[in-house]
């Protein structure tokens, strides 16, 4: 079952409190702690409440600190965006929804309002929100005073953007709707989705629920109460503006009428107070005194002899023309202890909702998207929560000196840097970096230098290495953090940022060798794209494989995938997909992908594909159209290292992707490279995913 849910309007006043309301009644009945996140609220006073947070929390009596609800205001997520910090913005509420999400079974989200900025706006962050939360979408569009063709029009708008977002879609539910238009929006929207197989249901627009109470009318209006505060939880459903005689204005009335007058206007204060006792009068909700103008002393002194004033009395400071202006523009909320409106909006929602096939989709659905700050944020949490003692040899460099920082801040791994201690300790004052806590090791000087010379001069014995020969291997930085992690004595290595590939990787392949199983070593990348992180392999280590070892390849990838929270399913990509093309590299192909599946018949591994079929769900459906595979490949083997190299650099380039990598697999302890061009923050995610390697190796992933 998924965890969480996100559900967001597509506009102002869709009503989505109420079905909010109806979503925890379900979730309550069958999950013990339920959280309710906003991501972003409007409120930008720390003294008030989101009305919705407020009225979920209350209602349900949540556990939960209101500051655990939300991540920012509208405002602070605003200047975060026009300052071009998105991705802190994302990172700031992704972790405040995973601090929630450790202490509930279940998360309800819910979107931002649609107000006071462009929908195009609203759209992306609430697609990028969803995405990155992992959290399916439940869509509510609206469909007040809209007519059929004006909903469905709306509705495929709102769920054809979220699609081309990448969003998971459960279902759509089109709030507000006029009741003899519901079943045939229900058909044609199930006929506009039927490819998407999402759940539709429509809610119909109930007024009392978007009629303001009394009490609401006080607060909006700053009024004073002059007579019945005992009664503010009526609901005004009409304004009736009293400018005509009382005897002609009486024929005006409606039930639960706000009676909008002049303070001096005795005559239709007094008949509305005998109309509000009167059995062939509507009920009237209240007066409302406008102009600034109370009731002479002699009208009150009869008022006041009322034994119960039957209708509460309102005084506003204000003209008429102006307070009715104000009246029109207040926006009715369910508040907490409105137990009508509950009540109302739960057993509405209930009567035309789906129940269990909504609890039912909510049993099998769930995003299978894993967006960059998604992988990132889950990377430094896993990494952190059994730190592990990573080297890297270039301590000299600037870059590996800022990352070691931001690592060491951030108490994701132990660091030992390698190279001269005085040298490295000037660079980090120049630099004005924090770096306490953190080891420099310069090898020659170090007290095990003797015993890892001695060590490599017996594994390399049988290559001619004498003890004389392994002392001056040992001293190069490398080599020595190398035999750090063979000996124990750290649990990863990270290098190249300086030296080249084959400099990092020559030591691991000498004497940490492959483990048990694997026949080579091979390299995957980890391509961020915007929506999505993808798994690609081999694109740096192995220049032409055959079909056994391009087989292994795909497993050792899937394995990586999965270590790192990503569900394989492995496309063996080709220049034909299926059983339409011929050719050796084809068939090599063919035949790697007939080994894997025999090897690891649970692995959800398909060729030869090309990469459209595989990535594309439409070209999927003419290609391979019975595939678990293609369409949703999240695993992309390449046939040899040229295809491989050529395509991970044009992805990074031309979709500005962010390629973590070469990150190598079938080594029995983790080693990795980086490029020499890398940056700070690839430093920062590459000793990440060594570290996650590394507890995985021990059995701690």
């Amino acid at each position: 079952m998924t965890r969480t849910l996100y559900i967001t309007p597509t506009e102002p006043r869709s009503g989505k409190s109420a079905i909010a309301l109806g979503l925890m009644e379900i979730l309550l009945r069958n999950i013990s702690k339920v959280g309710f996140f906003r991501p972003i609220i409007n409120e930008d006073s720390p003294s008030s409440f989101d009305h919705d947070i407020h009225l979920i929390r209350t209602y349900y009596k949540l556990d939960v600190p209101y500051e655990s609800t939300y991540a920012y205001t509208f405002r602070a997520a605003k200047e975060l965006i026009n300052l071009g910090h998105h991705d802190v913005l994302l990172e700031g509420i992704l972790s405040k929804f995973k601090e929630l999400e450790n202490q509930c079974d279940f998360v309800l989200c819910e979107g931002t309002d649609f107000e006071g900025v462009t929908s195009a706006f609203e759209f992306d962050i609430n697609s990028d929100i969803a995405n990155n939360l992992g959290s399916p979408l439940l869509v509510i569009t609206n469909g007040r005073h809209k007519s059929v063709e004006e909903v469905i029009s709306s509705t495929r708008m709102a769920v054809e953007s979220f699609e081309d977002k990448g969003v998971k879609i459960l279902g759509v539910i089109v709030n507000r709707v006029q009741m003899d238009q519901s079943e045939e929006i229900v058909e044609r929207l199930k006929q506009d989705f039927k490819t998407l197989d999402i759940l539709i249901n429509t809610i119909p627009d109930i007024p009392t629920l978007g009629k303001p109470t009394i009490r609401e009318i006080v607060e909006a209006l700053d009024a004073e109460v002059l007579y019945g505060a005992d009664k503010l939880e009526r609901h005004a459903y009409h304004y009736t503006i009293a400018a005509m005689q009382l005897r002609n204005f009486l024929d005006h009335i409606e039930n639960g009428s706000l009676v909008v007058t002049p303070g001096d206007r005795a005559d239709i204060i007094l008949g509305s107070l005998i109309a509000g006792v009167s059995t062939t009068y509507p009920n009237i909700a209240g007066i409302l005194l406008t102009g600034g103008l109370k009731p002479e002393d002699s009208v009150l002194r009869l008022i006041d002899g009322w034994s119960k004033v039957p209708i509460p009395i309102l005084f506003s400071s204000k003209d008429t023309y102006t307070t009715t202006e104000q009246l029109t523009s207040i926006h009715a909320e369910i508040n907490p202890n409105d137990h009508r409106k509950i009540a109302t909006a739960l057993g509405v929602f209930e009567s035309h909702v789906n129940i269990d096939e909504l609890r039912q989709r909510l049993e099998t659905t769930h995003s299978t998207v894993v967006t960059p700050k998604m992988f990132e944020y889950g990377l430094i949490q896993r990494a952190k929560t059994n730190r592990q003692h990573i080297v890297l040899p270039e301590g000299g460099e600037d870059r590996i000196l800022k990352a070691a920082e931001i690592l060491t801040r951030r108490n994701v791994v132990k660091i030992t840097l390698l190279g001269n201690v005085d040298e490295i300790n000037e660079k980090i004052a120049k630099l004005g970096l924090q770096l306490d806590g953190v080891e420099i090791i310069q090898p020659n000087q170090s007290p095990d230098f003797e015993d890892y010379a001695q060590t490599y001069a017996e594994l390399r014995k049988h290559k001619g290495i004498t003890l004389e020969h392994a002392h001056d291997i040992m001293a190069d930085v490398t080599y020595f953090g190398t035999m750090m992690v063979y000996k124990g004595h750290a649990d990863g290595m990270v290098s190249g940022a300086v030296h080249t590939t084959q400099q990092t990787i020559r030591p691991a392949f000498e004497f940490i060798r492959t483990k048990p199983g694997a026949s080579l070593v091979s390299s995957v990348f980890f391509m961020c794209l915007k929506d999505r992180t993808l798994v690609y392999g081999d694109c740096a280590v192995n220049p032409n494989p055959n079909a056994e070892q391009l087989a292994e390849i795909g497993m050792r990838s899937a394995e990586t995938a999965q270590v790192f929270g990503i569900e394989p399913r492995v496309a063996m990509l080709s220049y034909s997909t299926g059983s339409s093309g011929k050719g050796a590299e084809v068939e090599k192909v063919r035949e790697a992908t007939r080994i894997a599946q025999e090897q690891a018949s649970n692995l959800k591994l398909e060729g030869p594909i090309q990469y459209d079929a595989a990535v594309d769900p439409d070209v999927a459906k003419t290609k391979m159209p019975d595939s678990k595979v293609a369409g949703q490949a999240t695993v992309f083997i390449f046939p040899d290292l040229n295809t491989g190299n050529n395509t991970y650099k044009a992805v990074q380039r031309s979709a500005q992707a962010v390629a973590i990598g070469p990150v190598l697999q079938g080594l029995n302890k983790p080693v990795n490279d980086l490029s020499r061009g890398c940056l700070v923050p690839d430093i920062v995610n590459t000793v990440v995913i060594t570290a996650i390697q590394a507890q995985a190796e021990k059995g701690g992933a």
